[in-house]
């Protein structure tokens, strides 16, 4: 079985230093192949909060992904802003702004949806729109077929749709297309899972809560998502987590289960609260 954890908008410079810890303990007891961190690493692209980033997931010892998001470009300072937005990203995580990983049964594509000329919007152009597709189209039917982006491309709430990914149904009708089962993001700071309808192959999308930072929605505690796929879930079963932080026992707990199967077998959805919380 292939595990990832998907962390997203940890906003490092309002990081909270017990979810730190219980986010460490979970990570180091599922012992995930990959996490991907989907955006906003930092509060205001400050090297110091880069830094503290990626020493955090250097100290989580597994491979990982990450992409900027729209906090972790210079928001005051316009000419790095404008001459070289991703400068202090690339310090920390890297050159590679979309990076890819692969293995026999789970691909993982990400793209970089910032633009410096914009505040908090992002956008998906017709060259990222192609290059995803053309990776998709040449995988295996083991594989599960994950695109990562940072804005949402389906909200569950009226007041989250100007957030939405700009050129995401472009985006998903070529995306679909292709292959793609799962879009994962963040940017609201609101977990769920949701299926997309309308296009060629069932899609859904996965969205994180925001991992660390205190900057939470109302009643909406900290969380991760747990993505497993082979093994127990086999013959096209994904299953997907959503773990919450609990204050009171300082700790992850599974808050939701959610099953689905993709193309190449059965469609459905199942979503079920876990018998225990423990």
């Amino acid at each position: 079985m292939s595990v990832l954890i998907q962390i997203s908008d940890t906003h490092f410079g309002t990081e909270q230093p017990q979810v730190m810890a219980a986010l460490m303990s979970l990570v180091k007891q599922q012992m995930p192949n990959l996490v991907v961190l989907s955006g906003d690493i930092t509060q205001r692209a400050k090297p110091a909060q880069f830094q503290a980033a990626r020493c955090f997931m250097d100290s989580l010892q597994v491979p990982f992904l990450a992409i900027p998001g729209n906090h972790d470009i210079p928001l005051l300072n316009l000419w790095s802003r404008l001459r070289n937005p991703y400068a202090r990203h690339i310090a920390a995580f890297g050159a590679e702004l979309e990076p890819v990983y692969s293995s026999p049964d789970l691909l993982v594509i990400c793209v970089n949806t910032t633009r410096a000329w914009r505040h908090r919007h992002g956008e998906v152009s017709a060259s990222q729109i192609a290059r995803v597709a053309d990776v998709l189209s040449r995988t295996s039917a083991e594989q599960l077929r994950i695109v990562v982006v940072h804005q949402p491309i389906a909200v569950t709430r009226a007041a989250d749709a100007i957030h939405l990914l700009r050129g995401h149904a472009e985006a998903l009708t070529a995306w679909s297309a292709a292959g793609a089962d799962l879009v994962m993001g963040g940017h609201i700071h609101l977990p769920y899972v949701l299926p997309l309808s309308g296009f060629s192959r069932p899609m859904w999308a996965v969205q994180a809560g925001t991992a660390v930072s205190s900057r939470v929605r109302s009643s909406v505690p900290n969380s991760v998502n747990i993505l497993r796929w082979g093994g127990d879930a086999a013959m096209g079963g994904c299953h997907i987590e959503q773990w919450d932080f609990s204050a009171e026992e300082s700790h992850f707990a599974i808050a939701k289960l959610t099953e689905i199967r993709t193309q190449d077998h059965k469609h459905s959805q199942q979503t079920k609260m876990p018998l225990s919380m423990n």
